[in-house]
């Protein structure tokens, strides 16, 4: 039988002829002609087919040529939003070929009578109760998404097919429930921050303490937003927030889970599982810290469009502000949030040097920390006049004694000082292996004071047992080193090091019972640290040389790329001896440090770690502030 293959033009692509009657037999009864058949029609069919459309997006999708058509233009047109629907089922020429390749498989070692049980009792039950359930849930992506002021769809010009239109809705059915939208605002409140002066902290004011009066908004208002999940988009939510106090705007901290309310507790059960899934995949490594990375890495459309959805259904946490307030937005979600209540001015800070859609917000005006990002955003389809590429979200305090820190750092280099050493935990809670394993690795560096550590443990009490437990079995008994407890001991200690002071020993342990101070206190003790030592993080951006430590996610070895490429900051160093080889490097030798000082005095006049404050000027700039 011969077989002729032709494209959309009927031009040829190709023939196959199969001579049934020259094929043997097979043992098992489940394979046969037939099957045979199939595999060598659809197998040549998926290959020919995969060679013409494989350079389109969608990876070799056999699609009609119209909808390939579409999604081709859609990384220069982003205006692209009609299309037919997908198929149903997966068009991925690999991906059918190993279905057909485990049947094949399974059909010649399976015996007849096995086989067919497998089928009728077993495979196609599941199967149609499966596909009942796609369906099922396919049909409700429609009533989910009808009043959605974005259309995801059409921003990213992918149309969601059965199996995304499902995950969409099971992962809606999960986290949401069958609760509706509310139409309802939340009364806003404010009241002064009692670790920042002149910052305002918003919140829900029916559930506020008595010191809480009704949201008041002054002369050019700002409003930083952010999300509570770990450290890093508060962090960068205060750095905003200094300088929009800087440039005299009435700028207000606005922590989504810190509005007490229904909607705040959806987004607290996604924080409990992100930071549990981190310190596991820290801690267990192998195959769990592979699978979190992947998790990491999949900020797919449909990550998008979750991200979206629950966005639509958190809009009361900011319709206390009037809507033509600019609002900068340290975490995704708070910016589809922003624009789905309606705000005009929405600014997105894109966190990370991984470019995923998951952390773009439609509508808004993007900003990206580096040029990879601002390309590969571009090639996606981000619209250029919602993307800008603006530097590093890095703090007032920071950027305003770039210069000044980094010769202090050189000369202490110069004169054979102590390698100080800061290393400080993240959010959640994560890498206590690593760290113990490298304060292990540098005792006899410790003892002989030719290394300090400042050692930030937030405020995490079992993270600060732990770093308790590795100094007392290398050694270091609680009465040789210090340990800070507030925020005022912190201030303090700083003070002390800038005067021209030693620590009192060499290993300083910070340890807080309060949220702010655990955040704050790495910033803080960055300006009289030599070195910073931290996983590729939000950190990963900051003006001070740095040594990037294992990564908890595989998004976060992209800044380590970027920080490295930039020189002023190590490669990803993933194992704790080569991190400790790193240590003595630089101890040992004046010109690997003075190289990177250097360089970040460099990236500084280029503006590097402008990002903060650039997106303030653009904020006030869209509020109509000169």
């Amino acid at each position: 039988r011969r077989y002729t293959f032709r494209d959309a033009n009927t031009q040829t692509l190709g023939m196959l002829r199969v001579d049934f009657r020259q094929m043997p037999k097979t043992r098992g009864g489940g394979g046969g002609r037939g099957l045979l058949m199939a595999v060598l029609v659809v197998g040549t069919f998926l290959l020919i087919c995969g060679a013409v459309e494989g350079a389109g997006a969608g990876g070799g999708s056999c699609l009609a040529p119209e909808i390939m058509k579409s999604i081709k233009d859609s990384t220069t047109n982003p205006t692209c939003i009609k299309f037919k629907e997908n198929p149903l089922v997966p068009t991925d020429p690999a991906t059918l070929m190993q279905l057909l390749l485990a049947f094949v498989a399974i059909s010649f070692i399976v015996p007849r009578g096995v086989l067919r049980f497998l089928i009728f009792f077993f495979l196609l039950p599941i199967g149609i109760i499966g596909a009942g359930v796609l369906v099922f849930f396919d049909t409700q992506y429609d009533g989910l998404t009808s009043d959605n002021s974005i259309s995801i769809d059409a921003y990213t010009c992918k149309p969601a097919n059965l199996r995304d239109r499902a995950q969409i809705s099971i992962v809606q059915s999960l986290v949401i429930g069958s609760r509706t939208k509310s139409e309802d605002p939340i009364e806003l409140g404010m009241t002064d921050s009692p670790y920042v002066p002149g910052l305002s902290v918003s919140g829900n004011f029916n559930k506020m303490d008595s010191e809480a009066k009704p949201l008041t908004l002054g002369k050019d208002p700002l409003v930083v937003g952010t999300i509570r999940m770990g450290f890093g988009h508060h962090r960068i939510a205060y750095a905003v927030s200094s300088w929009g106090m800087k440039a005299g705007a009435h700028t207000v901290f606005h922590d989504f889970l810190a509005v007490k309310s229904e909607e705040a507790s959806l987004i607290h059960y996604l924080d409990q599982v992100y930071s549990q899934a981190s310190r596991f995949a820290s801690e267990l490594g192998g195959p769990f810290e592979l699978a979190w990375g992947m998790v990491m890495r999949s900020g797919d459309e449909n990550a998008l469009r979750i991200t979206n959805q629950m966005a639509e259904q958190i809009r009361p946490l900011l319709w206390g502000f009037p809507k033509d307030t600019p609002i900068i937005a340290t975490h995704s979600m708070v910016g589809h949030t922003a624009v789905a209540a309606g705000f005009k001015h929405v600014i997105n800070l894109v966190i990370d040097n991984y470019p995923q859609w998951f952390l773009i917000v439609p509508g808004a005006i993007n900003l990206v920390q580096g040029p990879a990002n601002y390309m590969t955003f571009l090639r996606m389809g981000v619209p250029a006049e919602q993307l800008r590429l603006v530097g590093h979200w890095c703090p007032s305090q920071l950027v305003d004694h770039i210069d000044h820190d980094a010769q202090v750092r050189k000369q202490r280099r110069a004169d054979n000082k102590p390698l100080r050493l800061l290393i400080p935990v993240g959010g959640a809670g994560a890498q206590k292996k690593f760290v113990t394993g490298f304060l292990t690795e540098l005792e006899s560096e410790l003892k002989a004071g030719s290394v300090q550590v400042l050692l930030n443990s937030g405020d995490h009490v079992h993270m600060r047992e732990a770093f308790e437990e590795t100094l007392e079995k290398i050694g270091i008994k609680k009465s040789a080193y210090t340990t800070v407890k507030d925020i005022e001991g912190v201030h303090a200690f700083v003070e002390r090091l800038m005067s021209g002071k030693e620590p009192e020993h060499s290993v300083t342990l910070f340890a807080f019972s309060d949220y702010f101070p655990a955040v704050a206190t790495t910033d803080i003790l960055i300006r009289v640290a030599d070195v910073l030592c931290s996983k590729p993080s939000e950190l990963a951006f900051y003006p001070v040389p740095k040594l990037n430590i294992r990564r908890v996610g595989d998004h976060e070895g992209f800044s380590a790329i970027r920080s490295s490429e930039l020189g002023d900051g190590s490669p990803e160093v993933r194992e704790v001896p080569d991190a400790a080889e790193w240590v003595r490097l630089m101890a040992g030798t004046s010109s690997l440090l003075t190289q990177i000082n250097d360089n970040i005095m460099a990236q500084n006049r280029e503006g590097v770690y402008n990002g903060a404050k650039e997106a303030v000027r653009l904020a006030m700039d869209l509020g109509g502030s000169a």
